[in-house]
């Protein structure tokens, strides 16, 4: 048995003893508090200097969109 053996055995012991129910809560909770985030980010910091003003300028819309889809396909699934 190669030390990587060695490693890789240790870690899937350890890792088999965090609770699924945890792991989940984790799944949908660290995307929520990423979109906290995104959604508290000032306009300056989502758009283009040189904007036209146009809709898709703005990406915190698309960020939320994808995590809003992310944590309700985590929820569901989960």
């Amino acid at each position: 048995m190669t030390p990587l053996h060695v490693v890789g055995d240790f870690l899937r012991s350890w890792l088999l003893r965090v609770p699924l129910e945890a792991v989940q809560v984790l799944f949908v909770l660290l995307p929520t508090v990423l979109l906290i985030w995104v959604l508290r980010l000032p306009r300056s910091e989502t758009t283009p200097p040189d904007g036209h003003g146009g809709w898709s300028e703005n990406l915190k819309f698309g960020a939320a969109l994808a995590l809003l889809i992310q944590i309700a396909i985590y929820a569901l699934m989960g």
